[in-house]
């Protein structure tokens, strides 16, 4: 039986993933700042309890700031875990070829774990399907549905979860390990459709183009994934 800590297990993706891990009878807890059961206290940014990460086989880091602080969690957290025999990394597909400030934070995280001496495994996934609920959910002021004139390949966070406890069940890989994608290529004008029919939305759908590199990226498929799809759950799936 293996010790897990998994950070960020009270989050979108944590939730799923700790279910996933206790399924397989492993001793399973949370690292968050708020008490609970089986959680250990602490703050990744500020370092205050780490101390308690000592003694985990393995470490699933998913929490994120979603910002600069991603970096000084990442250092934070190896400082206080030379002796866990697999750190598990959750990323981003195309953070390498998409000029964005968030994206070159966990650039820098990845690049932290991989000569930190720690043996790690990154796995990078696209875009959930929360993620773009959430984007078109907060234009509800908005006389239109703005849609970004590109393709996504969004993926379920469960599905995220599947991959993670299989790579928690394996050897560090000490590098990348295959990134994965939802089971769907669609433009996020569909997607945007789907979910205006879902949501019973009145309001158009409104292609949107901007300038600039990230966006040309983004246009290019720089955010989805070579290979065949991981992901099972559609983006209509998860909207029933």
């Amino acid at each position: 039986m293996s010790s897990i800590l998994v950070t960020g297990g009270t989050g979108t993706l944590g939730r799923p993933t700790v279910t996933r891990l206790r399924a397989l009878d492993d001793q399973v807890r949370v690292l968050s700042r708020d008490p609970g059961p089986d959680h250990v206290v602490a703050d990744l940014t500020s370092g205050e309890g780490l101390a308690a990460v000592e003694g985990s086989d393995v470490i699933v880091h998913l929490a994120t700031s979603e910002g600069r602080d991603d970096v000084q969690q990442t250092r934070n957290l190896l400082a206080a875990a030379p002796g866990v025999k697999h750190l598990v990394v959750m990323s981003i597909a195309g953070i390498d070829r998409i000029p964005m400030p968030y994206y070159r934070y966990k650039l820098e995280a990845e690049r932290l774990v991989a000569e930190s001496g720690v043996p790690y495994t990154i796995l990078r996934a696209t875009q959930f399907h929360n993620l773009i609920d959430r984007v078109l959910s907060a234009q509800r002021f908005l006389p239109a549905v703005l849609a970004p004139a590109i393709s996504l390949q969004p993926i379920a966070v469960e599905d995220v979860a599947v991959r993670l406890a299989e790579l928690v069940a394996g050897p560090p890989v000490n590098a990348r390990a295959a990134d994965i994608g939802g089971p769907e290529r669609l433009p996020v004008v569909e997607l945007a459709r789907r979910w205006k029919q879902a949501r019973a939305v009145h309001r158009p759908v409104v292609p949107l183009r901007l300038a600039g590199k990230a966006f040309r990226a983004f246009a290019a498929g720089a955010a989805m994934v070579d290979g065949p799809a991981y992901g099972h759950i559609t983006f209509a799936e998860y909207l029933r």
